[in-house]
């Protein structure tokens, strides 16, 4: 490998030049990554908020039952800081028998056992959870919110990243002076008569380090330079002001020139070619890669079991739970949209109506069925 060294200059017509219409695309990762990271997001945030409101709630009146009953309480721990605890609690208050199940989550180096009682709140005594809850709330709080706002934060850079390239192509339209500029190319693939490349503004003196994405077909190829760290530069211009530079074919083919300005514009290339045998060419051997359309099944699949599942457990809570006091079946009945929410609750009220209403169907007096 040698470093990269300057070729003769791209002279082209001094006046403003159109591009090929798509020059610039957009990776196909985009339009499942997107998807895929924002239901991640949001799957965490309606499995693990209600529980991190709840105890939030009882902490603002907190109730230590000292003859309450933490039964099948187990943690397990992840990748040696992620914690996830849960527990049935049963217990009684004012003559009323609760029986309910609570399932925390939290970042944490301890090693060994936890210790932990059951605490309610004073206010809503339905409401009930572990000690540890409390004692890790703001470590729940927390890690909550920094894994939404990265997953959240990822899927909207995507999109932001996909809006410009929008942009950059609606630009790319109208006729404006080329620059000239070297890029590094760092990945391509060949595929079905298909070459796609990702290539990095970081060589020419005004680089602005952005990545752009390209795909040639029908036998083009880039206009590889030179090399610079063992990677093959290849030739780009800039159209006007736009963010992203466009990488050109071999042939010039994305440029609007007219034969013989392309032909005269070939020249200084066509001599190097011949006389230096060493500039690299895109040769290696593609890499295997998944299909778009697998990954596409596998990210709707995995939809469909996320809310399959979600929609399996609501439906078993309300229709089969033997308590009405059941954590995360409470929770996700109270975020069910009012029709369904109110079905739920008039499932429930045929088992337990002879008991309190839980968290999600009680009335404005805390105990009775809304």
């Amino acid at each position: 490998m040698r470093d990269f060294m300057p070729l003769p200059s791209l002279i082209l017509p001094d006046r403003q030049l159109s591009l090929a219409p798509k020059v610039i695309s957009t990776p196909r990762a985009y339009f499942w990554a997107t998807p895929i990271i924002l239901a991640f997001a949001i799957l965490l945030l309606v499995w693990e908020a209600p529980g991190v409101i709840r105890d939030f709630q009882i902490s603002q009146n907190p109730l230590v039952l000292e003859n309450g009953n933490v039964q099948d309480g187990r943690c397990t721990t992840r990748k040696a800081i992620f914690t996830n605890c849960e527990a049935r609690l049963v217990y009684a208050y004012k003559g009323q028998n609760y029986d309910t199940s609570v399932d925390i989550m939290f970042i944490d180096f301890h090693s060994g056992d936890y210790e932990t009682g059951l605490v309610i709140s004073a206010d809503h005594p339905e409401l009930a959870t572990m000690s540890l809850g409390l004692d890790m709330l703001w470590n729940r709080i927390v890690t909550l919110t920094v894994f939404v706002i990265l997953l959240g934060g990822m899927s909207l850079a995507i999109l932001f990243l996909g809006l410009r390239i929008w942009r950059v192509n609606r630009q790319l339209r109208q006729p404006a002076k080329l620059i000239p500029v070297p890029v590094e190319i760092t990945a391509f693939d060949r595929r079905r008569g298909l070459l796609s490349i990702t290539y990095n503004d970081k060589i020419a003196n005004d680089k602005t380090g952005r990545s752009a994405y390209t795909r040639m077909k029908d036998g083009q190829e880039p206009m590889i330079i030179g090399e610079a760290n063992g990677k093959a530069v290849g030739l780009a211009v800039r159209h006007g002001n736009t963010a992203l530079p466009v990488l050109l074919d071999s042939g010039l083919q994305r440029i609007g020139l007219t034969e013989d300005e392309r032909t005269k514009a070939l020249v200084p290339f066509t001599r190097q070619y011949k006389g230096d045998q060493n500039v690299p060419l895109l040769v290696e051997e593609p890499k295997k890669t998944v299909s778009i359309w697998k990954l596409l099944r596998v990210f709707v699949g995995t939809l469909l079991l996320i809310v399959v599942g979600l929609f399996g457990f609501w439906l078993w809570y309300v229709t089969s739970s033997s308590t009405q006091f059941q954590s995360p079946g409470m929770d996700i009945n109270n975020l069910m949209p009012a029709p369904l929410n109110k079905w739920g609750c008039d499932q429930l009220k045929k088992r337990f109506g002879q008991d309190r209403a839980p968290f999600g169907c009680v009335a404005d007096d805390y105990t009775s069925w809304k």
